[in-house]
């Protein structure tokens, strides 16, 4: 089986749209996915996600099943640095998380202080148990960390999603903490993320990140992948700090 999941193009989010930049972004993705082989999409119900997708579906003349529970990860915690208000979970300043050991255990991240007072893990669990049942659908039913084959298939599907969310998902399939996924990877807007199963032993299952964050449908086309989701390289850039 293969995943895609498909971060939303440059986002208007004041608006839970996209920016001109970003409905060129789903364009050229749609020119990209409209010859590939997708069984089935799914879709966040936010407006920059479902954006995204509609050239694709369009194109394709194919329907998505709306998500809920791919809509961007909701479990609001208090940064160390900023009591004053709520940030979205994965939003620390790296000297804040990098030294704090737990955070980097798969089973134990959601122990730290912060993430239990923000409940975390029960929304982890939501969202990542709705998605084993997505792959028991496609045939795949988890078992511990891996799943049972119990119909091999080559289906993809496609998951037109958020960085947050996507990122919760790669580490429900890998076994890691999400919080080094979320601050170690960076999806660009509309970049394509590719998951493979690998069956080793007969009906055993296990899943496979084979490229993260793909961007070649921008770049082919003279379209530099957008800022969002990073932040300057250097502090004296001033591109984005926070």
């Amino acid at each position: 089986m293969r995943l895609l999941l498909i971060r939303h193009a440059d986002p208007d989010y004041e608006h839970d749209s996209l920016t001109p930049v970003g409905f060129r972004e789903a364009e050229h993705l749609a020119e990209a996915l409209k010859n590939e082989k997708i069984d089935a999409c799914y879709v966040s119900p936010l407006g920059r996600a479902r954006d995204t997708a509609e050239p694709t579906l369009k194109a394709r003349g194919q329907e998505a099943q709306v998500c809920d529970w791919l809509r961007e990860f909701q479990a609001p915690i208090w940064r160390p640095d900023d009591r004053e208000k709520p940030h979205i979970t994965w939003d620390w300043l790296p000297q804040d998380w990098m030294n704090e050991p737990i955070l980097y255990d798969k089973d134990r991240w959601f122990e730290h202080p912060v993430m239990a007072a923000g409940n975390v893990k029960a929304e982890y669990d939501r969202v990542t148990a709705t998605f084993d049942e997505l792959l028991a659908n496609h045939g795949y039913v988890r078992e511990g960390g891996l799943y049972r084959a119990e119909r091999p298939n080559h289906d993809t599907a496609a998951l037109f999603c958020h960085y947050g969310v996507g990122c919760v998902l790669l580490s429900h399939l890998i076994g890691a903490s999400p919080m080094v996924l979320w601050h170690g990877l960076c999806a660009a807007p509309s970049s394509v993320t590719t998951v493979l199963t690998e069956e080793r032993r007969q009906g055993i299952a296990s899943f496979r990140i084979w490229r993260y964050g793909d961007v070649s449908h921008l770049l082919m086309r003279g379209e530099e992948p957008s800022f969002s989701a990073r932040f300057c390289e250097c502090w004296t850039d001033g591109t984005r700090h926070d």
